[in-house]
């Protein structure tokens, strides 16, 4: 089989990966594709493996984030072959990074290494991913098995260390079997399968009876309207008013810059709406831009008004609500989106096309860590948008008094395409690694809570302005991914990789 037709193959099976994330969550297509490739990487040349690696993750990535061409093409103000060829050149850069994997692996071990060389490799170069250039750890194979037997992992080794048994798994099924070994192949795999299933049966953390009642409010407004300054009040008005009949809730959430003015220039709207809120006993939290006009520095944030504490009254306080500007009860971004909100090079690209020269794209960094949001009492540990993609990032805003985690998005950029459902299906892993509360608050969908366990309680369509309203349970215990993060996994595989390493020297003084 020629280069060329081993390349086209490559890219084929790693387009199909697509078909095992969300919305179409069939699993077990992680195992054929990539049982696939490595099979087919097993029987090239070694000096091929990077090209195969790369043509493999061309289409893995190629089709995976196709999405983001619609958010290009549709509000970046650039030609079709201009948008086409930009989503080209992420996906190039991602696909480097699974062909470094494949180069490492065919130049320094022997195919009966693989299984136990390669998941090492992998993981490596997967956390290379997650942080080079800011990271962007966007469908990592983990995240497909959120529905499969090796879902019971979760909560032990997080989705990282679940990506490491895929890879094992797959290496010994192309290596081992064509080898004839059977008898390990069908040992490690049913172990790993039975052991997931085992797994899941067992809640690390458990309700603890008590519950919050929650709504979210979806407002469903339209992305070329978000940052019009004519459409400022009407948007502040609807979620106003679509708040209204919801005040009855212990927390309201809204979504990321649900709130379109600047928030120095919105005081008096927040002072408004820190009122109502407190006068029912309601906490409140929305996304809006602060916009220091002093130093420049512009944050996507998300605020706390109404009630703070649990038992906290009107009489209590001389002021009904606890805001003013600039207090302390807000999370700020730290995670920006390249192109979206900060310009990589900016004195050179921007004014080159629109998509350079967006509105709200030259942010400043939020702190790694940061105090939790509270509202009524209630801790949430915050994500906004891009930023719940990062489990160490959650890990380390997690406390002993946090009771949800609370991700906030704009996915109206995304249209119709898949990326909303990988977004979900991103936040459902989160909830299951940590044995935590999912709320996830978005602009037109797809808004759901997700319980501890990483099952969706309850969801709002997409394209809807609606109110989701529901009773979430609050949990008690931690899963060891959250005691422990990435040190299982990472000791786990460092030892294997040793051996094989040892093994590999051995055989070639032999």
């Amino acid at each position: 089989m020629s280069l060329s037709l081993k390349m086209l193959l490559a890219s084929l099976l790693g387009a199909l990966l697509t078909l095992a994330y969300a919305p179409f969550s069939f699993w077990f297509v992680t195992f054929l594709s990539l049982t696939g490739f490595i099979y087919l990487l097993s029987n090239a040349l070694p000096k091929q493996g990077f090209k195969l690696g790369f043509a493999f993750g061309l289409g893995w990535f190629g089709a995976g984030v196709s999405w983001v061409h619609v958010s290009i093409a549709d509000f970046g103000g650039i030609p079709l072959i201009g948008s086409i060829t930009l989503m080209l050149l992420l996906s190039a850069y991602l696909a480097l990074f699974p062909a470094l994997s494949c180069y490492l692996i065919t130049k320094y071990f022997t195919n009966k290494l693989w299984p136990i060389a390669l998941p090492f490799i992998w993981l490596v170069v997967e956390w290379l991913r997650s942080w080079f250039l800011t990271g962007f750890p966007w469908l990592s194979l983990g995240y497909s098995q959120i529905q499969s037997p090796l879902a019971g992992w979760f909560p032990v080794i997080g989705e990282f260390g679940v990506s490491g048994l895929i890879v094992l798994i797959c290496t010994v099924l192309a290596i081992w079997l064509a080898d004839t070994r059977w008898l390990p192949s069908v040992i490690v795999v049913t172990v790993l399968f039975v052991s997931g299933v085992a797994l899941n049966q067992y809640q690390w953390a458990k309700p603890t009876g008590k519950s919050a009642r929650i709504a979210m409010v979806q407002g469903n407004i339209e992305q070329a309207l978000r940052w019009t300054p004519q459409q400022d009040q009407p948007t502040m008005d609807k979620y106003k008013n679509m708040t209204a009949d919801h005040w009855n809730n212990d927390v309201v959430i809204w979504p990321e810059a649900a709130i379109p003015k600047l928030e120095p220039l919105a005081a008096e709207y927040l002072s408004e709406m820190d009122n109502i809120a407190a006068q029912t006993n309601t906490g409140l939290i929305t996304g809006i831009v602060n916009y220091n006009f002093e130093t420049r520095e512009a944050y996507n944030n998300l605020i706390g008004l109404g009630q703070k504490n649990k038992d906290a009254t009107n009489k209590d306080t001389k002021e009904p609500g606890h805001y003013h500007y600039f207090h302390a009860n807000r999370f700020a971004k730290h995670h920006l989106l390249p192109i979206g909100e900060f310009i990589p090079l900016e004195d050179w690209i921007r004014g080159l096309a629109p998509i350079f020269d967006l509105p709200m794209s030259s942010f400043s960094r939020g702190d790694y860590q940061q105090a939790n949001l509270e509202a009524k009492g209630y801790h949430f540990a915050p994500a906004i948008c891009f930023e719940i993609a990062f489990p160490r990032q959650i890990s380390a805003n997690l406390y002993y008094n946090t009771d949800f985690i609370i991700t906030v998005s704009n996915d109206a950029w995304f249209g119709g395409s898949h990326g909303p459902a990988q977004h979900l299906e991103i936040a459902q892993a989160r909830a299951k690694e940590f044995g935590l509360p999912v709320l996830r608050a978005t602009n037109n969908g797809i808004t759901a809570f997700i319980d501890h366990r990483g099952q969706i309680q309850s969801r709002l369509p997409q394209f809807e302005a609606a109110v989701l309203s529901d009773n979430i349970q609050q949990v008690k215990g931690y899963t060891p991914y959250r005691s422990f993060g990435d040190w299982p996994i990472w000791c786990l595989s460092v030892v294997i990789f040793g051996f094989a390493s040892w093994n590999q020297k051995k055989s070639k003084k032999n």
